[in-house]
C-alpha cells in the first residue's frame, strides 16, 4: 500500500506536540523534579508508539472507511503499539538522560519503584487517546470524501436532468419554425428541413456529452444561425468571434444555444427590419467570458429574456458545475439591444 508521508508528517508533529503537552501536565503536579526527563521520556515514547501503530498499521488489510486494519488485526496493532513503544522509549529516554546527565548528580533517570506504576498508566492512556483520535481523523476524512463523492453524484444526475429538459426545448422550437414556414414557403421549408436534420444529427451527438469545446460549440450555434436564417432571410444577420487560442477550452455542451435563441426570439423577431447577433468568447485575467449581443429591440424584453426557460436553464447549470465561481448578466447592449455575458473559470 502506498503510503501518503506527508500525512505521516503531520502525525508526527501533532503526537510530539501532544507528548510535550502530557510532559508539561506532569511537571505541574511534580514542580520539583526537572522538566526534562519526563519531556524526554515523553517524546521518545510517544515517537516509538506512533511510529509502530501509524506506520505499521499499513502492513495490514486496512478497512477502506478508516484506513485502519481490520477485527482483532487493528486491536493486535495498538496492542503491540503501546507495549513496544513504552519499551523502546523507556530504553531510549535511560540512555539520553544518562548521557546528558538531565538527573544531575544525584540520583538515576527514572526511580522505577516509585515512578513504574505511573509510567505505565500514563503510557496506556495516553496511547489509547492518541491512537483514538487518529481513528477518529482517518474515518471523518473518509466521511468527507464519501460525501463530497455524493455531493458530485447529485449534482451531474441535476446537471443530465437540465440537459434532458433543455433538448426537447430546443427541438420544439424548431419543428414550430419550420411549421409556420411550411404555410408560407414551401421551398424555403424544404431546405430548412434539410439543415434541421443535418443540425439535430450534430446536436444530439454533442448533447450526450457534459462539456465540448467552445469551437465545437460555435459550431453548433454556426448551424443553428444558419438554420434560422433560413426563415428570417435578410431580417438575421450574425457573426462568432472566437480567438484560436480558446477553441479548444472545454464549456458545458449546448451553453451558449438558448441566449441565443432568447435573442432571436425576444430581441430581432419583434423588430421589423431584424437585427444582427454577435457571438463572442474572450479571455479576461483568469476568466472565461462568452457574450451574446443582439441589436434587438433592447431591455423592453428583460423581463421575458430574464425569466424564461432558456436562461433559468442556462443558469442553473452554471451554478450546479461552477457554484459562485460563474455567473451570467443580461444588461443594454452599447450598439442597442441587449447583450448577455457569462464568466467562467479559465481552465488548463
Amino acid at each position: 500500500m502506498k503510503i501518503d508521508w506527508t500525512s505521516k508528517l503531520q502525525h508526527l508533529l501533532q503526537v510530539l506536540a501532544f507528548c510535550l503537552a502530557l510532559a508539561a501536565i506532569q511537571y505541574a503536579f511534580q514542580p520539583d523534579k526537572p522538566y526534562g526527563p519526563p519531556a524526554v521520556y515523553s517524546l521518545f515514547i510517544g515517537t516509538s508508539i506512533w511510529a509502530i501503530v501509524d506506520i505499521g498499521r499499513h502492513l495490514f488489510p486496512s478497512s477502506a472507511e478508516t484506513g485502519w486494519p481490520k477485527g482483532i488485526a487493528g486491536l493486535a496493532i495498538v496492542v503491540l503499539g503501546i507495549a513496544g513503544g513504552y519499551v523502546l522509549g523507556n530504553f531510549a529516554g535511560n540512555q539520553v538522560c544518562l548521557q546528558f546527565g538531565l538527573y544531575g548528580t544525584g540520583g538515576p533517570p527514572l526511580d522505577r519503584q516509585a515512578d513504574l506504576r505511573n509510567s505505565i498508566l500514563i503510557t496506556v492512556m495516553a496511547g489509547l487517546v492518541g491512537c483514538y483520535y487518529f481513528y477518529s481523523v482517518s474515518r471523518s476524512a473518509w466521511l468527507e470524501r464519501k460525501m463530497g463523492e455524493e455531493r458530485k453524484h447529485a449534482d451531474e444526475a441535476r446537471l443530465k436532468l437540465l440537459e434532458t429538459q433543455l433538448e426537447p426545448h430546443m427541438l420544439f422550437n424548431t419543428l414550430a419554425n419550420l411549421r409556420a414556414l411550411i404555410g408560407v414557403d414551401p421551398v424555403r421549408a424544404q431546405g430548412m428541413l434539410d439543415h434541421m436534420i443535418a443540425y439535430l444529427r450534430a446536436t444530439l451527438s454533442a448533447s450526450r456529452t457534459a462539456t465540448h469545446s467552445l469551437q465545437a460549440e460555435f459550431d453548433r450555434l454556426q448551424d443553428y444561425l444558419e438554420l434560422m436564417g433560413i426563415r428570417m432571410g435578410p431580417r438575421l444577420a450574425f457573426s462568432l468571434e472566437l480567438p484560436p487560442e480558446l477553441a479548444q477550452h472545454p464549456v458545458p455542451a449546448l451553453l451558449l444555444q438558448p441566449l441565443v435563441e432568447n435573442s432571436i426570439q425576444h430581441g430581432l423577431e419583434p423588430k421589423v427590419e431584424g437585427g444582427r447577433i454577435t457571438v463572442s468568447a474572450r479571455r479576461e485575467g483568469e476568466q472565461l467570458v462568452l457574450e451574446v449581443a443582439d441589436t434587438g429591440v433592447g431591455l423592453s424584453g428583460a423581463v421575458v429574456v430574464g425569466k424564461g426557460f432558456g436562461m433559468t436553464q442556462v443558469r442553473e447549470r452554471l451554478a450546479t458545475l461552477h457554484g459562485a465561481d460563474a455567473s451570467i448578466d443580461f444588461r443594454a447592449a452599447p450598439q442597442g439591444g441587449a447583450c448577455t455575458s457569462i464568466r467562467l473559470p479559465l481552465q488548463a
